[in-house]
């Protein structure tokens, strides 16, 4: 496998990558498993990464896809486009992933068709994202959205459904850690996480 992570299965803890308090991220560990095991990939996928923030989920994509696969990341911060091009290096999977400069959605449609397509966040662009990025997935490609706010989730799924998807999988994730303090260990929740899952049908342009 690659250096610095020597298994197959996605997880890599935290504080293995590099990080700057600049840049939110990268997505929690817990948070990163089950959004790559709901985008479903295969060696030799596509994928884009839509605001790579520090790169945690572009390199858990390009572990899966392999050598033959291809994964496009980018941010319209340049302090995460820079950070993320260190942790791609840092777990060597350089030659697997693309990392650039650009906002989403324009930043979309220059790149490639692909299997799958993360979208974090989004604010007010989100629905110009979320219809950019359908017109960029592969049929039966897999869309996967990670939300914080209500208003946010409520937004994705309305545009899915408005885009002819039938399967939206909502899966709204609370984590706790545990952190040890004098008497013990104290189990911390962090945010809980939405995330939204879909496949493009086919037919569907």
């Amino acid at each position: 496998m690659t250096k610095n992570w020597a298994f197959k299965t996605p997880g890599i803890p935290d504080e293995a990558f590099n990080q700057n308090e600049k840049v939110p991220g990268p997505t929690k560990e817990e948070i990163r498993v089950i959004t790559i095991s709901k985008a479903r990939l295969m060696e030799g996928q596509v994928v884009i990464d839509t605001g790579c923030g520090t790169g945690g989920l572009t390199v858990e994509a390009a572990m899966q896809v392999g050598s033959k696969g291809k994964v496009y990341a980018f941010d319209e911060n340049e302090t995460a486009v820079s950070l993320t091009k260190v942790n791609v290096q840092k777990f060597g999977v350089e030659n697997t992933v693309v990392v650039t400069h650009g906002k989403a959605p324009e930043a979309l449609i220059s790149l490639p068709n692909a299997d799958a397509i993360f979208i974090g966040g989004g604010g007010v662009s989100l629905r110009a994202i979320i219809q950019t990025a359908h017109y960029k997935l592969k049929p039966t490609g897999r869309i996967v959205i990670n939300t914080i706010l209500l208003e946010t989730t409520t937004t994705a799924i309305a545009e899915l459904k408005a885009l002819g998807y039938r399967d939206i999988d909502i899966a709204n994730i609370s984590v706790a850690k545990g952190k040890q303090i004098n008497s013990g260990t104290m189990m911390m929740a962090r945010n809980p996480i939405t995330v939204i899952s879909a496949t493009k049908l086919l037919g569907y342009s």
